[in-house]
């Protein structure tokens, strides 16, 4: 018997290479689209030799980045784009909203998802003031690394590995900014940076993180409840954000440094208070006397977590001061800043600072 099977004709052979063509090409456009949005940090930073321990941030671009995790290409079809290339310590408003621009024009197209590669110092501030001005419900993830790309054992490729998984997962649609670092998810509003070396420095200390990152999964354990978009970066410029300091409390704190903070045309002064969210006599009269000056007065607390409620401990109806609840310093410095691009009445003020 005959086991030999039949050569194919030439025009079966061509219907054949088409349908596994048009297979692949199925394949390859299934992947959802991911682009990721460079602005520096150790995450692209490089040593200067292995024995040293400073490194300069910035040193690779988003196209480095992308070659050095190969497998990220099958998770999605990824594009890249310098943004920014500096290190998170000199973050500023002018880099914050042309990221936040960009993030908005970049998700109104046919894009999944964002990633956003960022230093890990102001990591927290970024990612909350891209939570008070992305309304899209597609998936934002910002990434970054504790240590440089050429250090031993760097995390940053098996960050940006997650990261990119997180994006393209549809469980991450509707959550708002993301924090990604150390198989660790965080949402924007909860985490904060606690340790200057460790992996799993950024922590969310108030409610948790909102999951993890297994084997390249998402495993969530809970949806954040607080409001988040509202905000819009259209017609925001560096000019016309109104300036916020923060006033840092400690034992014999004078009003002093409260006074030139007025004198300098502060709108805005968030205290850093001790415990919950107090500070000495002095200190304290300072404020009472920006706050009658017009200058909104918001107390918050230096200790990373906890909430500083009305009228605990401080007289704020007395005083004509805010609370910042859960938010800590340098986030509701954050949200002040947005929050007097709307309105300077406090009672408004602070009903955004129990919602957000």
């Amino acid at each position: 018997m005959n086991t030999f099977k039949p050569i194919p004709k030439k025009g079966n052979i061509i219907v054949a290479v088409a349908a596994i063509s048009l297979f692949l090409a199925t394949s390859a456009q299934a992947l959802p689209k991911i682009k990721i949005l460079a602005t520096g940090g150790t995450i692209a930073g490089a040593q200067a030799s292995t024995s040293d321990a400073g490194y300069k941030s910035g040193s690779f671009s988003v196209d480095d980045l992308i070659k050095a995790v190969p497998a990220m290409t099958n998770l999605a079809a990824l594009s890249g784009e310098q943004v920014a290339n500096i290190g998170s310590q000199t973050m500023n408003h002018e880099v914050w909203l042309k990221l936040a621009k960009r993030v908005k024009e970049v998700l109104a197209g046919d894009t999944d998802g964002v990633v956003i590669t960022h230093g890990t110092d102001t990591m927290e501030e970024t990612a909350y003031f891209l939570n008070l001005l992305i309304d899209s419900d597609k998936p934002v993830v910002l990434v970054g690394s504790m240590r440089p790309a050429t250090a031993i054992g760097a995390d940053g490729p098996a960050n940006l590995y997650n990261a990119v998984a997180l994006a393209a997962d549809p469980a991450a649609r509707g959550r708002g900014p993301l924090v990604m670092l150390n198989d660790t998810i965080h949402y924007a509003r909860e985490t904060q940076k606690t340790h200057t070396t460790h992996l799993d420095t950024f922590r969310s200390l108030n409610r948790g993180p909102a999951g993890v990152m297994n084997t390249g999964k998402a495993f969530f354990y809970n949806q954040n409840t607080m409001r988040r978009g509202g905000f819009s970066p259209d017609g925001l410029t560096v000019d016309n954000l109104p300036d916020v300091e923060i006033a840092y409390s400690y034992a014999n704190f004078g009003g002093d440094g409260i006074d030139d903070m007025v004198k300098r045309g502060a709108k805005g002064i968030i205290l850093a208070g001790v415990g919950d969210g107090n500070t000495t006599d002095a200190a304290l009269a300072a404020l009472e006397k920006a706050a009658k000056a017009g200058v909104v007065v918001v107390r918050s607390s230096r200790v990373g977590s906890g909430i500083v409620d009305r009228n605990v401990e401080v007289n704020d109806d007395k005083l004509g001061f805010i609370t910042a609840m859960e938010l800590n310093p340098q986030k509701a410095r954050v949200l002040l800043m947005l929050g007097l691009t709307r309105t300077k009445d406090l009672k408004e003020l602070q009903k955004l600072f129990t919602e957000y």
